[in-house]
């Protein structure tokens, strides 16, 4: 299952709706177009605290998947540790898709 998750990573990303790294990804979640946030997991501490953080006080979905390295090359890009998602459709495909691998 972990291939449908990246799979529909890439074609969120082919379709121009993720952004990606830190900034990126604060500004998609500060201007309420993210719809999920994903963190590699090895990101350090400080940056799942502050992304967890700010997804609790608006009420967005967070989770913690794979590694920046996998999660970069998925998108195109090299290591992210952080990526949102800024489409309702290819967040609730990744929810679900989790919920099947678990």
């Amino acid at each position: 299952m972990r291939d449908k998750v990246m799979q529909i990573l890439s074609m969120a990303a082919k379709a121009g709706r993720i952004s990606a790294g830190s900034f990126g990804a604060e500004k998609s979640i500060k201007s309420g177009k993210a719809q999920l946030v994903i963190l590699a997991g090895d990101a350090s501490d400080n940056t799942k605290k502050k992304f967890r953080d700010a997804c609790r006080f608006r009420q967005i979905s967070c989770l913690e998947y794979g590694d920046a390295e996998s999660l970069g090359h998925q998108i195109g890009k090299q290591a992210r540790v952080v990526l949102t998602v800024n489409d309702a459709g290819f967040a609730v495909s990744i929810l679900n898709s989790m919920e099947v691998k678990e």
